[in-house]
């Protein structure tokens, strides 16, 4: 089965929710994604295996240059087939289309594979604050 990509491709706020609730461990809730990301974002990527949401990433930024991969997820079953590596591709892609310089991600010390390895990120210094 052929999984297919779409640049702010279209989703239904509940099978994101669902997706999201998967991929990071929390029960699906209500959030209003399509307002979110219209409002917030660049643009985002859906992968869809036979018409089912099966991957997504958000691509926030701030106008300009940078742009900022948020809530990269993966269905359990499609992991480590490559479908997080082509979304991340895409938004790249993208990005760059759109005359971003510089793509960023933050993510736990257990993906560090995934992004400096499958995805080409380099290592930078950073700062965070717990609000």
């Amino acid at each position: 089965m052929a999984v297919t990509y779409a640049w702010r491709g279209e989703f239904a706020d509940e099978e994101l929710d669902a997706l999201h609730a998967e991929g990071f461990g929390h029960r699906a809730g209500r959030t209003a994604w399509r307002e979110r990301v219209g409002r917030h974002s660049l643009g985002w990527v859906c992968a869809r295996e036979d018409g089912v949401l099966t991957g997504f990433v958000n691509v926030a930024w701030d106008g300009g240059a940078h742009a900022f991969l948020l809530d990269t997820v993966v269905a359990r079953h499609r992991r480590s087939l490559g479908v997080g590596t082509a979304l991340v591709g895409t938004a790249a892609e993208q990005a760059r289309a759109a005359g971003c310089a510089w793509l960023h991600v933050d993510f736990e010390e257990r993906l560090a594979p995934f992004y400096f390895g499958a995805c080409g990120f380099r290592g930078t210094a950073a700062g965070l604050i717990a609000l």
